[in-house]
């Protein structure tokens, strides 16, 4: 049976001690899928959005990626409470015209 796309990576990035640019990733992942020029960039945003959800993954500064379960808990999770939204700074203001 093939393996998925995101089974390769995790079995790439299991493999490294470290954490991997997303784009040597997706070409080792494109090379064992047998990808050729047209397939390699057809899939990429695919398997971006697929590491992006596979929660096994943790996307690091850079556009690294690692294993999550190599990072603690504090590194693995942003703190959206000092987020600071103000929603009238950004709205913009729309000017209807009748004609």
């Amino acid at each position: 049976m093939k393996k998925s796309m995101i089974e390769i990576a995790f079995q790439v990035v299991n493999e490294h001690e470290e954490s991997i640019p997303f784009i040597e990733l997706y070409k080792k992942v494109s090379k064992e899928m047998g990808f050729n020029e047209t397939q390699f960039d057809d899939n990429i945003a695919q398997f971006y959005t697929d590491l992006s959800i596979d929660g096994r993954f943790l996307n690091l500064a850079g556009n690294n990626w690692d294993l999550k379960k190599r990072h603690t808990y504090s590194e693995s999770v942003m703190d959206t409470d000092k987020i600071a939204l103000d929603d009238e700074e950004n709205e913009e203001e729309v000017e209807i015209k009748e004609e």
